[in-house]
């Protein structure tokens, strides 16, 4: 994690707190520095504060398989399908479905 890069995204937060880009930006950050409380605290504002962020459900529900919280994970993975159906992001359904589909236990291929 570059920590000039983080300080400066801390810095845009300040300025614009309701900003979903700079929260997103934020918990990935953390996340690829395995800062996995902080990037978790991010992503988890987002879904309450900024339901229609996309992005953010895959990654929540990513680290939270990470976690040992399947359950939360597959919720997370069906309301972040829901969201992306409504906004029309068939790139992020596709996304999350296969995802969604291996937590559940459905990714077999056929023999």
């Amino acid at each position: 994690m570059s920590v000039n890069r983080l300080e400066k995204l801390q810095e845009f937060l300040r300025n614009e707190p309701n900003d979903p880009f700079l929260k997103y930006a934020l918990a990935t950050e953390y996340l690829s520095a395995n800062d996995t409380e902080k990037a978790l605290s991010y992503f988890e504002d987002l879904k309450v504060n900024h339901e229609n962020y996309v992005g953010t459900y895959y990654h929540l529900g990513r680290l939270y398989e990470k976690l040992g919280r399947k359950d939360d994970a597959i919720i997370t993975y069906q309301k972040g399908m829901q969201v992306a159906r409504a906004v029309r992001d068939n790139h992020a359904l596709s996304e999350l479905q296969t995802v969604y589909n291996s937590a559940m236990g459905l990714d077999y291929e056929d023999d």
